[in-house]
């Protein structure tokens, strides 16, 4: 069969990596359900990825089909990515079949301890809101244990004020969305700074909280 090739020769790179990425399973169902979706986690994990540039060696605590974990580590020295899922992890590691892209993925539960090794950054999107309020402060003090004394972490969640808004599969699992100041406020506890950020849509910014419809709280300093 004859190779395929397109009008303007800049473009053959585009059909030379056809096919090479697969959708991850959650990824997949927000395609599927609400492709909007896909441009608001991108733009999360986008600023993650601006925020610890140049970071040696980060951790991602629920990285579920680890689809979306690719634009950190173009970021960042090395990544590994965890989650508690096995079906979770087993998809990603099925995907990861590039080696422009190392991830290093691995099955952790948070809550039964921290993870093995010293990072330089944690990061958790959308973990917090599922974990009981008599469990957070495990959840904080293990990603602490897990970071360097000047160590980052940056936790996202849906903000208590969207809930309202959100669909029923969402809010079954969401137990323990906070306003900004109450996140903040958790953060504070474990970190020796704190700094908030308001996102709506795309868009991360230092706008008023209860406006905003997701949160983003980054600790620097990990309180020992």
């Amino acid at each position: 069969m004859t190779e395929q090739k397109t009008r303007e020769p800049q473009y053959q790179v585009v059909l030379d990596a056809q096919r090479r990425a697969e959708l991850g399973l959650m990824i997949n169902y927000a395609w599927d359900d609400d492709p909007r979706r896909l441009a608001f986690t991108f733009a999360r994990y986008k600023f993650i990825g601006k925020m610890l540039e140049g970071k040696d060696r980060v951790l991602e605590i629920g990285c579920g089909d680890g689809f979306v974990s690719r634009v950190v580590a173009q970021s960042v020295g090395s990544l590994m990515a965890v989650d508690f899922d096995p079906v979770f992890i087993e998809d990603a590691k099925r995907l990861a079949t590039t080696e422009k892209w190392p991830i290093s993925f691995g099955v952790h539960d948070i809550l039964s301890g921290p993870p093995d090794g010293s990072f330089d950054a944690i990061y958790s999107m959308d973990v917090m809101e599922h974990i009981q309020p008599a469990d957070e402060d495990t959840y904080l003090v293990n990603i602490c244990r897990g970071l360097a004394d000047q160590g980052v972490a940056i936790i996202g969640m849906p903000s208590l004020e969207s809930q309202v808004y959100a669909s029923e599969a969402s809010k079954a699992g969401h137990v323990n969305c906070k306003t900004g100041p109450h996140l903040k406020a958790a953060l504070a506890g474990h970190f020796h700074n704190v700094f908030l950020f308001s996102m709506n849509d795309e868009v991360v910014h230092t706008g008023y909280h209860k406006m905003a419809h997701y949160l983003i709280a980054m600790g620097v300093g990990p309180k020992r």
